[in-house]
Order: structure tokens, then sequence, then C-alpha cells
């Protein structure tokens, strides 16, 4: 999925026909680009040192227990916080079912290029590619 298909929401106008109106995910790629050069060292360091070879951040404004955080909204004054995590333990705690590990690896874009963001929202939960700034 790209990230503009998550920015922009449709809601349903007065006379029956649907509006565009801006995603709260708007703050989502502010912060993003924001978190850029940090994201993409945190993601290198991941895979120099072995712990994989699918880094996966978490985008979250509410609590999840997945991942570890490294990029605090409260702390940093930010609308959203990141937690970095890997394709393992997404599968091992079962958020991508063992079966579908070797396709999920197909679609991932490289490391140096994108960051693999698991987006969190009330509403649930998908994956995004977003280039590094």
């Amino acid at each position: 999925m790209d990230f503009s298909d998550l920015i922009t929401g449709a809601s349903a106008g007065g006379d029956g026909q649907e509006q565009k109106k801006p995603s709260p995910l708007q703050s989502l790629k502010v912060d993003l680009d924001f978190y850029s050069e940090s994201i993409k060292e945190i993601s290198s360091e991941m895979v120099a040192e072995g712990y994989t070879l699918h880094p996966i951040f978490i985008a979250t404004q509410h609590e999840v227990s997945l991942g570890e955080i490294i990029l605090d909204r409260a702390e940093l004054g930010t609308n959203w916080s990141i937690k970095a995590s890997s394709l393992e333990e997404f599968v091992e705690r079962g958020v991508i079912a063992s079966g579908k590990k070797a396709a999920f690896e197909k679609t991932y874009k490289k490391p140096e290029n994108f960051m693999c963001l698991f987006v969190v929202v009330p509403e649930g939960a998908n994956f995004v590619f977003y280039p590094y700034k």
C-alpha cells in the first residue's frame, strides 16, 4: 500500500456526495519526515548487527505491546511514536502468519531506501513503505 492511500480520507457530505477531507495521518507524514534520518540509522544498525534483514517500524499514537520504543512523541513533542521491531517478531507474535512470511519478504522494499511501517490507528493497522528523505 502506498502512503498516499492512507493520507486522503473520504466522508459522506450532507448531499450524499463523498467529500475528501484530510486524514489525521497527515501528521504522520510530517513526523516521518522529521524522524527519517533517525529511523534510517536505526534500520541500518539492525541489519548490520545481524538483528534482522527486515526491520519494521511501528507508528502509533497509543500503547502497542509490540517492538521497542525508539522515538517517543511525549518526549519529542510530536504526534506519533515509533517503535522498532522485525519481521521475525511479527511472525513470532502472530501478527504475520508464518505461512505468509515468504510473501511478505517478496514485497518488502530495500531497507536502505524505504522504512517499512506498521501504522496502527483505532480503525486498524496496515503496512506502508515510506521513502527516506
